[in-house]
């Protein structure tokens, strides 16, 4: 199940503002975390948000390609460390990571992270 599908993007402005809002949020650098357990009729166990700031990275082509590999990693990590988690615990949720690095991370350094934020993630959700 290595997709990333329509349904798996947050994309629903209400959901967004309550999570920027009412949300829990941690550093695991190069990435900020924010998320928020839904009780809603949700299709996936989690929905999530990429973003990258313009203020640091102004080259659209500069945020395409952090965006292009944080999406990848997380498409070949969410099934083992966060969709097995949440269906054993019964839980929805959404959550966004945005990246805060000072420069463009190669995708190994960005895979190894990803991989702690989601193991991070997966144990803030069991608490």
């Amino acid at each position: 199940m290595h997709t990333f599908k329509k349904e798996e993007r947050l994309c629903n402005k209400k959901l967004i503002d309550k999570l920027y809002h009412n949300g829990s949020s941690f550093l695991c650098y190069p990435f900020k975390a924010s998320w928020l357990i839904v009780d809603g009729a949700q299709v996936v166990p989690a929905q999530i948000l990429f973003s990258v700031s313009k203020k640091r990275y102004k080259r659209a082509v500069d945020r395409n390609l952090i965006k292009r590999r944080m999406r990848e990693v997380y498409r070949l990590n969410k099934q083992q460390q966060l969709y097995e988690v949440l269906n054993a615990a019964d839980k929805k949720i959404v959550f966004s990571v945005g990246y805060i690095g000072k420069e463009i991370a190669a995708y190994e350094f960005i895979e190894k992270k990803m991989q702690k934020l989601l193991t991070q993630l997966s144990t803030e959700l069991v608490k």
